[in-house]
């Protein structure tokens, strides 16, 4: 029988910590999390080279409840086409404000603050965002309505949770100024 490789390794102390946490709460050996750790890493190693740790986190949360979908943006587009010359449009923008009012109650119950709230929809692929300040960021669009949806969204979010944010609107992009959140 062939012997198992052995490797030595040097752990910081966060690292150190967080090693005997997890085989304490796991209830297993040092060489068996060891084993463990490296077939996830080699299992998942796509989404550590395409995501950041938020990017991943946030999809897991919103997808694993069901309380979210993924889209093809070629049906969002759709969607969002459809809903500007529908008669019954203003329906539709009163019943998205009244989702929004539901999802401000939802993060004001999480503490978002307004840059966490944000990088949410950009995670989403609703927007890209480019911070030119401290608290003052630009939501760059590929579909007009897409806009509006948004820039709805936000400031009912925002009113909402008691944020203070100032949203002006150009042609491809929304400015948006944190003047006071959490």
């Amino acid at each position: 029988m062939k012997l198992p490789g052995r490797i030595t390794i040097a752990l910081d102390e966060g690292t150190s910590g967080l090693f005997q946490k997890l085989k304490d709460e796991m209830g297993i050996s040092q060489s068996e999390l060891m084993r463990e750790a490296l077939k996830f890493f080699g299992k998942h190693k796509m989404l550590f080279d395409l995501c950041d740790d938020m990017t991943v986190y946030t999809y897991s949360e919103m997808l694993s409840a069901g309380e979210h979908i993924i889209l093809d943006i070629n049906h969002w587009m759709l969607f969002m086409s459809f809903m500007e010359t529908h008669p019954d449009k203003e329906k539709f923008w009163r019943l998205h404000r009244e989702i929004c009012r539901a999802h401000a109650e939802q993060f004001k119950l999480r503490l978002f603050n307004a840059e966490s709230i944000l990088r949410r929809g950009e995670i989403c692929n609703l927007f890209n965002i480019s911070k030119t300040g401290d608290k003052e960021f630009n939501l760059i669009f590929n579909l007009d309505s897409a806009r509006k949806f948004i820039r709805i969204q936000l400031e009912e979010i925002f009113a909402g949770m008691d944020y203070v944010v100032e949203i002006k609107e150009n042609f491809s992009k929304l400015r948006v100024k944190v003047i006071d959140d959490l």
